[in-house]
């Protein structure tokens, strides 16, 4: 069952987020991330920067394709690894996804194999990376250098919000040059290093550990973020995998079932508490994201959540009625995920997994076989299953007494299946060197398991589990990738399908053979380190040197990564080009893997990769503090499932520094004595060269033989001059393509000279000299150049040549309460560097400020002062305009300009190699986008060794001094091109692209540029289109981190303030007036056919709303027609005074609402959350006619107007019933009233995700957007402080002012069907008979999802 997603909010900021890939979207079209008014690809980064910064730490563990359901209200969205992912702003994003507290929707089926890139499944960290500390703490644990090198301070390390686990080392210069033989001589560091490799990495010191009576197994972890919150989440070690043939898809149906037909899961909705539950191969999981309690009522709530989810695991309730309602959500979803994506994951599991049941058993199930199930035959599924010796509980959050939650969890499930046990051991497996760390024997305990971390068991030895369940997870063999003659080669498979566009093939490797590594001792994290920085250096070269010319290919990914849901560890090559290219490419990408495999990576690319980790993973540990529950959660579950020791973020670092000293490039005999291996065996390039052997020295008796080899191509390709004609490819030719990179010479790769500043202080002196930047007024007649707000922390300035700059800084501190002589002193410490800071003593209120040197050795014994802080900041520029001003002459010139900029990656003199890797070495995240209304550039960047500074010198060379080449506008068109011509192949993007075409009349800077404007667009007019808005008072600049004043205005002054000064944007002047089409319109109602060789549906419903300002389309501004609305409080009569007293004071909340800049962005927003709730109970559950519903807003803030959209899915019976019931829910809030309960809430959604994410620097530049924009004159610094008070004021009379705003009539209303199937196009009459029954009289809840991943619905 899929997440719950509650998507951005609708006060969010219309900018993009930070994008890590190097290749465009493979488009999710109308997925709820990729909005209706989605003009282009969404992965667009402006240079190739950096590689996937998050992954490496999260790639300890294997990512699960999971299905899944969610309920309890938007937010509850299982949370995808993405360290930059945007965080939702209540004042910056356009979309609004409501949703409602009891939708669920599943993700058991997915299947999607595209794992994390480059991912080793292990602790180390990725390259490059952000949030790096200056201070120090000395190295503990482990280290070889303990005997043979002196001690070395590094900073304290954390993980990132989406790496729990990772933790990071800053490594001294020069740390790999002294890998040399001397150092291993002395038989003592022999015998040292020999003791450090085996040693066992420490264990997490605050996860506790336990296991019931019953065997069921739980796992603790206190954790303060976010604060008054936890996770609870029950894994049952059943999947689809347990399922026999007639059982294909039950487990599944248990989840649906026992999930949503939980009373006691009911009853927590309304305590600001969120579910949800997903199905996998190998596990399904149910969790609930809770308050530890609520304002209205006093006690704990994690009874009544281990209470729900005892219901929900071990006495769900299988009514008949329940049954069936499932039964038709599961057959809609089953047609939802069923797009060609989804297909070309099957295809590839299938040929992977040929060997045994992973190819066959898919979570989703099959059709005919869901149809039939009783309860009676889904009880016995759950029966064999789901008992507690079988289960694991996981509880992580803001819990400070484990021993009252241990009797806790003793309470609810202590007793369960005790009654009838009977003396069973877990069975012997074929793979029993495997399940000691899969899953361990019940007497054993939880995988990872080590003295050393904290524990207790209630368990009985004399007590016998009554059942027992696999000892290996998932219970399957594989056959392993083992050198052999090319007779047992397979040759290559090729899936071909006309819904494809692109060619791309997968060569796979099942490494090894045991299923997976684990990581457990120090030399097998030396190990994932030495491959990462191996695939790190493939990755760089084969993405800069390429995308410097037209490059055969689209993209080359090399990933390695560890598996818990298909038990096993898979080397992956996936080359993607278009058709025409593809026999070029494939010999490309061998070349480069020979290349590197022959000559290995070079010292110079050895320091650089170590070094970007390390920094990263001291980053990641110096936010120890910071990560979220569910992100340790997360990361626990998959280690466990791993068989992975579980670190905190500071032993991680510890560890990874640890070995880093012994990773060499060419290894002494010392080490292959240690590991009994040879020489070659224990070095960096031999160690990364076994990996890509398979494709190195393929066909050769030596070369371990691919698990497969597939391809997915399209039936037909786009010829210029001929247009559509058959593509042709056999196996033989695919092999042959192979062989032709194996036999081109090749050389080493030559050192790069690496620009340590791409500004120098001569050039920044002169600049200096010629431009006098300074700060400037910011209006006209004030006496101030600068605007600071103590209340927010906001500072607002503005330079002499026109740029405004909006700074926030976020400081870290640390708080230490003494209690000494009766007396509290509070010491706030505000660290500056690793020798300096200062703090403020608070005692009997007096504060004194005193300095480090002198107060510091009066405490030192009473206290350890941490000296690492996660010191890093985020940067982004706006600049107005975007795709709205693109003139009729220049169609695209915006959006295809920006990828031309993106592809090229050339500032000034250096080229595209030297300016990515300053980015590695400064550990710089950037990103380019353009919106409908705005030009967008993001950094992230630490502020250790001078990253803030290298930001500041990249955004002054990109604005200053950008390349513009003629290959790189070839690269950006034809990328485009591409994307345009795949449109009809998709039901979802063909339907969406006519409903908007439509709506907008026929505007094309609200869709796709056509291929007659990209032709027509030239170098020049791109570039004079980008260019021509980054002019002085149309851009502003945002910054939050923690950095100081002095250092950011300094960088503002030099780097922003030298920018020559230009005109300004004339956005009036520039922009063609937007308009929606006049109605009514003949086009109001549209259909989309697709042939198709299975069935499905999709709709879109679409309308006029306002800008989030409260200006519309037509010009008309709505502040005036509400200005004369009396504002009445509680209707209810009451003499008491203080009654009368409270709702004077909510008529004067509501009063400052109604004049608030910010009211129809928040009333808009509370709307989106009531109609999204009302679709998903109405249209999905009470009528059955889809399994995914939403209403979505898209609030423009510099344009003046915007729209909603309904997305729904159904099967072409039952779609156009699915159309008009989602329109009378959208004209139905007349005639059934909004409750005071729905705008609760709604409110409480909304607050709660402002508050969880107000901390986020990422958030913060979504708040201080268009501070300082004259485009959009109505937001200012109230906007900012008054929100939480806002939405509580909020009344239902203020919802319906809003609704009142959407143009719901038939007039206005644009909608557009798809339907897909083998007689799409053709009448459809023999219509799905009606079904009866059990309340759902007339439905069949069925729909389609838009990727191989159920979205969520909530």
């Amino acid at each position: 069952m899929a997440a719950t997603a509650a998507s951005s909010s609708v006060l969010m900021m219309s900018v993009p987020q930070t994008r890590t890939s190097f290749t465009p979207h493979k488009d999710d079209t109308f997925s709820r991330k990729n909005r209706i008014n989605l003009i282009q690809p969404r992965r667009f980064p402006l240079f190739r920067f950096h590689s996937n910064h998050h992954q490496f730490w999260n790639s300890i563990s294997s990512k699960r394709w999971p299905c899944e359901i969610a309920t309890g209200g938007p937010g509850s969205r299982r949370k995808k690894n993405n360290a930059w992912k945007q965080c939702s702003s209540f004042l910056g994003e356009r979309v609004a996804e409501a949703s409602s507290p009891e939708q669920f929707k599943c993700m058991s089926c997915s299947l999607n194999r595209r794992r994390s890139r480059y991912s080793i499944k292990r602790s180390i960290p990725t390259i490059p990376r952000a949030f790096v500390d200056k201070s120090a703490f000395n190295l503990s644990g482990h280290s070889f250098y303990n005997t043979s090198v002196k001690h070395v301070h590094v900073p304290c390390t954390s993980v990132g919000p989406n790496e729990p686990h990772a933790a990071s080392i800053s490594c001294p210069d020069g740390i790999v040059e002294r890998q040399d033989s001397d150092l291993l001589d002395s038989e003592l560091e022999r015998a040292g290093l020999f003791e450090f490799l085996h040693s066992e990495l420490p264990c997490h010191p605050k996860l506790h550990r336990g296991q019931l009576k019953n065997g069921l197994r739980y796992l603790i972890l206190p954790n303060k973020v976010p604060p008054n919150r936890f996770e609870a989440h029950m894994e049952v070690h059943a999947g689809s995998i347990d399922e026999e043939d007639d059982e294909q898809g039950i487990a599944h149906m248990i989840e649906h079932v026992a999930f949503l037909g939980s009373k006691k899961r009911e009853k927590l909705l309304g305590t600001g508490a969120r579910s949800n539950a997903y199905t996998d191969f190998h596990h399904t999981v149910f969790h609930i994201h809770s308050p530890t309690s609520t304002k209205d009522a006093d006690g704990d709530l994690l009874p009544s959540v281990l209470d729900a989810l005892n219901e929900i695991a071990f006495h769900p309730s299988f009514l008949a009625s329940r049954v069936e309602k499932e039964r038709r959500a599961i057959l809609s979803e089953l047609q939802m995920m069923n797009t060609i994506e989804y297909r070309v994951d099957c295809q590839l599991l299938q040929h992977l997994h040929s060997e045994n049941k992973l190819s066959k058993r898919f979570p989703i199930g099959l059709e005919e076989q869901i149809k039939k199930w009783d309860a009676d035959k889904i009880r016995k599924f759950h029966e064999r299953w789901y008992f507690p010796a079988n289960a694991t509980l996981y509880i992580v959050g803001d819990i400070d007494n484990i021993s009252k939650t241990v009797h806790q969890i003793e309470n609810v499930f202590g007793q369960i299946g005790l009654e009838t046990e009977t003396v069973s051991a877990p069975s012997p497996s074929a793979f029993g060197a495997m399940a000691s760390f899969l899953v361990p024997k019940l007497s054993v305990g939880l995988p990872g398991s080590s003295s050393r971390e904290k524990s207790s068991s209630s368990v009985d030895q004399s007590k016998i589990i009554k059942k027992e369940r696999h000892a290996v997870r998932p219970p399957v063999e594989h056959y392993w990738s083992l050198p052999g003659s090319n007779a047992n080669l397979k040759p290559p498979q090729i899936f071909q399908h006309e819904f494809l566009q692109n060619f791309s093939i997968n060569m796979f490797c099942k490494v090894g053979t045991i299923p997976v590594s684990k990581a457990q001792t120090y030399g097998d994290l030396r190990n994932v380190l030495m491959k990462r920085i191996f695939l790190s250096a493939l990755h760089f070269r084969i993405n800069t040197r390429y995308k410097s010319s037209n490059p055969p290919f689209t993209s080359v990914e090399l990933d390695h990564s560890d598996s818990g849901r298909e038990g096993c560890t898979v080397t992956t090559l996936t080359v993607t080009a278009e058709p025409k290219n593809w026999q070029n490419a494939i010999k490309v990408a061998v070349q480069e893997v020979r290349r590197l495999k022959e000559f290995g990576v070079t010292k110079g690319e050895l320091n650089r990769y170590m070094d970007a980790l390390l920094k990263d993973s001291e980053h990641l540990a110096a936010m120890i503090d910071n990560v979220s529950s569910v992100d340790n959660l997360e990361f626990i579950m998959e280690s466990d499932a791993l068989g992975h020791t579980v670190m905190d973020q500071r032993q991680g670092h510890e560890s990874l520094f640890a070995v880093a000293g012994t990773v060499t490039l060419e290894e002494t005999s010392v080490l292959s004595e240690i590991f009994e291996v040879d020489n070659e065996d224990c070095e960096v390039n031999s160690i990364g060269a076994k990996l890509l052997e398979f494709i190195s020295d393929f066909g050769k008796p030596t070369a371990p033989i691919p698990a497969a080899i597939v391809a997915c191509v399209p039936t037909k390709v786009y010829i210029d001059g001929l247009g559509e004609t058959e593509f042709k490819i056999s196996s033989s030719e695919i092999t042959a393509a192979i062989k032709s990179g194996l036999k081109e010479a090749i050389e080493a790769e030559p050192e790069l000279e690496v620009p340590k500043e791409l500004v120098t202080s001569t050039q920044l002196e002169e600049l200096r000299l010629q431009r006098r930047p300074s700060f400037i007024p910011l209006l006209p007649d004030a006496g101030y150049t600068k605007s600071h707000d103590p209340e927010t922390g906001i500072t607002q300035c503005r330079l002499s040549n026109g740029i405004a700059v909006n700074y926030k800084q976020l400081y870290s501190y640390s708080l230490i309460a003494i209690h000494c002589c009766s007396v509290t002193v509070l010491l706030v410490f505000h660290f500056e560097d690793m020798l300096h800071f200062e703090f403020t003593l608070h005692c009997k209120a007096k504060q004194y400020l005193l300095s480090a040197p002198f107060f510091i050795p009066m405490f030192c014994n009473l206290m350890e002062i941490s000296k690492s802080e996660s010191r890093g900041g985020v940067m982004r520029l706006i600049v107005g305009g975007g795709r709205a001003a693109e003139s009729s002459e220049s169609k695209g010139a915006v959006v295809v300009g920006v990828r031309t900029l993106s592809e090229g990656g050339r500032v000034g003199n250096f080229s595209r190699e030297q300016v990515e890797l300053f980015c590695v070495n400064h550990l710089i995240n950037c990103s380019l986008e353009s919106t409908e209304e705005f030009i967008c550039m993001e950094f992230r960047f630490t502020l250790r060794d001078n990253g803030m500074r290298a930001a500041f010198e990249l955004l002054h060379m990109v604005l200053e001094h950008s390349v513009w080449l003629d290959d790189a506008l070839d690269r950006a068109r034809q990328l485009y091109l591409s994307y345009y011509r795949s449109i009809p192949k998709s039901l979802e993007r063909a339907t969406a692209h006519k409903l908007m075409t439509a709506m907008l009349n026929g505007d094309e800077r609200f869709i796709e540029p056509t291929p007659q404007s990209l032709q027509n667009l030239t170098l020049e007019s791109v570039k004079d289109a980008v260019m021509n808005q980054f002019v002085g008072g149309n851009m502003e600049v945002s910054i939050v981190g923690d950095f100081s004043e002095e250092e950011v205005e300094s960088f503002i002054i030099d780097y922003l303030g030298t920018v020559r000064a230009t005109r300004d944007f004339d956005h009036e002047q520039e922009s063609n007036p937007i308009m929606f089409r006049p109605s009514p319109s003949d086009l109001q109602f549209q259909q989309v056919f697709l042939k198709d060789t299975d069935e499905r549906a999709c709709a879109y419903i679409a309308g006029p709303a306002p800008n989030r300002w409260g200006f519309t389309v037509d010009g008309k501004d709505l502040f005036e027609s509400i200005s004369g609305i009396s504002v009445t409080a509680d209707a209810q009569s009451n003499s008491d005074p203080q009654q009368i007293d409270r709702k004077d004071v909510q008529k004067d909340m509501q009063g400052k609402l109604r004049s608030h800049p910010l009211f129809f962005g928040i009333t808009m927003g509370l709307l989106a959350e009531i109609i999204n709730s009302r679709l998903f109970t109405t249209v999905r559950d009470s009528l059955g006619l889809t399994y995914d519903v939403s209403f979505e807003l898209s609030l423009f803030d510099r344009l003046k107007l915007g729209w909603y959209v309904v997305s729904v899915t159904s099967t072409p019976g039952k779609v156009h019933k699915a159309v008009d019931a989602c329109k009378s829910v959208l004209r139905g809030l007349h005639s059934n009233k909004v409750a005071q309960r729905e705008l609760d809430r709604a409110k409480r959604t909304l607050l709660m995700r402002h508050e969880t994410e107000i901390k986020s620097n990422a958030y913060w530049l979504g708040l201080l957007a268009h501070l300082q924009a004259s485009s959009v004159p109505r937001k200012d610094v109230s906007c900012i402080k008054d929100l939480t008070s806002l939405y509580e004021a909020a009344t239902i009379e203020d919802v319906y002012v809003a609704y009142e705003q959407l143009k719901v009539d038939e007039d206005s209303l644009y909608s557009c069907i798809g339907v897909a199937g083998a007689q799409a196009g053709e009448e459809i009459n023999a219509l799905e008979e009606e079904e009866t029954g059990d309340g759902f009289q007339g439905a069949i809840p069925v729909g389609r999802g838009l990727s191989t991943m159920t979205r969520p619905t909530t």
